[in-house]
């Protein structure tokens, strides 16, 4: 019974097709260790290059799914830069269904130097949405900000550039594979903002093990291989942290600004200035703070109520000497609307927390 579901898998695996490389992902060394159970287990290891495309670990997945007697199926995602027996480079670049920059050998990129950013007028502002440690809302700042500019008039997009946690996704209410048209990525739609996000093309449970050159390639991708027409801001939600999504940014394309997102506490407004002062370094300007969970609106008596602290977020624009763009306050709102793909912009917009919001979308305008 093992033995012919391994038959199975190997066979269906046969019939997926590496286009970069002209051959099968079995051929191509791309697949490796296939185990199977009596119940129906596959698991296997996928092997991506940098100039690999990031659907095919939905490929292997559905595809999987989809023959007799298997059960489940779980695809460890590696970088094949990183093993002593990487697949090897293309001989060929043929056609492929999401486009792919760059077709040169490893060995060719490490004697190049770090790239030049490229301007890409079509986006309008490039701002970054960025924060010190996970947990304060920078997701839910970013889409709700993107959704109250697109209200005040603005042709909005916005990347999901948190490789490691793409949310954007199930805040905006919208996931599916983006089409493909002339060799360009179609972005998703919804709320009025154009969105791209790695969420669309991997399975929601499967962990992104990459390192920094397939982050460049997957940012490179979403900025140039993204018809994304014509912008006037263009958001993206950055992973927490200094790491490589940021400096594959900045070195990408041409950032007008960052916004940092922090929440009250002391420890969250130090990480915060760690994030900032990176951005500042790489000749990014920190355009403001955001201190989100700001403070909670009784119900009945509409007190205002510092539940996690006060005065983070201006200290920490007091110490950048750059303004305090916005304080957000904590509201069950916000955090259900998100769940269930509907910004509190959206959802509830006569909310002390919306309207925050709009006034954020307001004062980024005008400094902009």
């Amino acid at each position: 019974m093992t033995r012919n579901l391994q038959e199975r898998v190997t066979d269906a695996l046969s019939r997926i097709r590496n286009n970069r490389v002209g051959t099968n992902v079995l051929e191509a060394e791309m697949i490796r260790d296939i185990a199977t159970t009596i119940d129906g287990k596959v698991r296997l290891s996928l092997f991506l290059t940098p100039d690999d495309d990031a659907t095919v670990v939905r490929e292997v997945r559905q595809t999987l799914q989809q023959v007799p007697g298997v059960t489940d199926v779980r695809v460890d995602v590696k970088d094949a830069s990183q093993s002593t027996a990487a697949p090897p480079p293309p001989k060929s670049a043929a056609s492929r269904t999401l486009p792919v920059m760059g077709q040169e050998t490893q060995s060719q990129r490490a004697a190049v130097p770090a790239p030049t950013p490229i301007a890409y007028p079509h986006l309008g502002k490039v701002i970054a949405i960025s924060s010190g440690k996970g947990g304060v809302g920078k997701s839910t700042v970013a889409s709700n900000l993107a959704i109250a500019l697109v209200k005040q008039g603005a042709r909005v997009g916005l990347m999901d550039a948190d490789i490691y946690g793409p949310n954007i996704p199930r805040m905006m209410g919208v996931n599916a594979p983006p089409p493909v048209e002339n060799e360009k990525i179609i972005p998703l739609q919804a709320h009025g903002v154009k969105i791209m996000s790695l969420g669309f093309m991997i399975e929601r449970d499967q962990p992104a093990i990459w390192r920094g050159p397939i982050i460049m390639k997957i940012i490179t991708q979403f900025l140039r291989d993204v018809q994304w027409g014509e912008l006037d801001y263009f958001l993206v939600d950055m992973p927490p942290g200094t790491g490589d999504a940021q400096l594959s940014l900045v070195q990408a394309t041409m950032v007008h600004g960052a916004i940092i997102v922090t929440t009250p506490q002391e420890v969250a407004s130090g990480d915060a200035l760690r994030g900032a002062k990176m951005f500042q370094r790489v000749a990014v300007p920190v355009l403001g703070v955001v201190e989100n969970m700001s403070y909670f609106i009784c119900p009945h008596c509409s007190t205002k109520h510092r539940i996690f602290g006060s005065g983070g977020g201006k200290r920490l624009a007091d110490e950048l000497d750059v303004p305090l763009l916005g304080e957000i306050p904590f509201f069950g709102g916000v955090l259900e609307g998100g769940d269930r793909g509907e910004p509190i912009v959206v959802s509830e917009p006569q909310t002390p927390a919306a309207e925050a919001l709009f006034e954020l979308a307001a004062r980024l305008k005008g400094l902009l």
